[in-house]
């Protein structure tokens, strides 16, 4: 039933994960179909290879402004 209503209206999309600040993972309310957005900002399909991708990033986006806020409050 829920995929036909995915079939029939198309995806409800909610943010499941904030990657960074402009990349996010999302999951289907319906069907649970998730996805991400690509280096054009456009939603592809969240492969193994994109979730490892987006949880390096994450790491790395992480570490960055950790470090950046550890800065200014030594300054």
């Amino acid at each position: 039933m829920k995929k036909v209503l995915c079939s029939l209206f198309g995806h409800h999309f909610t943010i499941s994960k904030r990657v960074t600040s402009h990349i996010n993972e999302y999951a289907c309310v319906h069907c649970g179909k998730q996805v991400t957005t690509d280096v054009s900002g456009n939603l592809s399909l969240l492969t193994p290879e994109l979730r490892e991708i987006n949880n390096t990033l994450e790491y790395i986006y992480q570490k960055k402004h950790t470090v950046g806020a550890h800065q200014q409050q030594v300054a």
